[in-house]
């Protein structure tokens, strides 16, 4: 039996990775670079322009998990190169590219990008300022670019929900990626040592736990052969 909890759980590894695909390509930096941004600037102003043009702590709370100074230079040297939703707009037409000449051709994405969105529509955005920015940028018309991006739209609800789950077991954002990702530390912007992660693992095993519950009430929109028919869908994913 695959119940709403059980599907957020099988498609955890597809919405984390294979839907952050197009931001970790090198590829990506290179498309920035040609827009006007440096180094990871692209990331942080393509992601957080939906949010418009706030400022650097709205940013900040939204993204959860970098270290805030990093978030500040960033935020406001990207001030100048474009407006911050055609910042995001741009991160999205990147998206799509990408997904157009990396995913496989063996799913069904008209499927996968209707089960997605008949989630995405029904999700409450209380607590998730991402997830409801990146709902109002628009959609491609291909399947395969309108999968991969109502995937990113997923993400962003996966990660509101994982934001909120961390804090309130009591994890800072940088002991949670001490746990989970210790050398994505210094790419997230965070100066400090490690710390030994092996007093938070049993609160960062907890965290994930309420985060497939939480995500999981999300897709009781979906009935169970639907829920089935999207963890196999999204199983069938990898990047070429």
């Amino acid at each position: 039996m695959t119940t709403p909890e059980q599907a957020a759980h099988d498609t955890r590894d597809v919405i984390v990775n294979v839907a952050s695909g197009f931001m970790t390509d090198p590829a990506c930096y290179q498309r920035g670079t040609e827009l006007g941004f440096t180094g990871a600037d692209f990331y942080v102003a393509g992601r957080a322009g939906a949010l418009g043009d706030v400022t650097a702590d709205v940013v900040t709370a939204a993204l959860v998990f970098f270290a805030p100074a990093t978030i500040h230079d960033t935020w406001e040297s990207t001030s100048a190169v474009m407006p911050r939703v055609a910042a995001a707009e741009a991160f999205a037409a990147w998206a799509h590219e990408w997904a157009r000449a990396n995913l496989p051709d063996d799913v069904d994405y008209e499927r996968l990008a209707d089960l997605l969105g008949r989630v995405i529509v029904a999700a409450p955005v209380a607590g998730l300022p991402l997830f409801a920015a990146w709902r109002g940028i628009p959609e491609p018309n291909d399947a395969k670019a309108l999968a991969l991006h109502r995937m990113h739209l997923v993400r962003e609800l996966r990660g509101g929900l994982h934001g909120a789950a961390v804090l309130t077991v009591g994890l800072t954002p940088f002991e949670a990626i001490a746990v989970r990702a210790p050398k994505m530390l210094k790419v997230m912007g965070w100066t400090h040592d490690p710390p030994d992660p092996e007093p938070f693992v049993d609160r960062w095993n907890l965290a994930e736990a309420r985060t497939d519950r939480m995500l999981g009430r999300h897709l009781v929109v979906l009935d169970e052969s639907e829920r089935v028919d999207l963890v196999d869908q999204l199983g069938r994913l990898r990047p070429r």
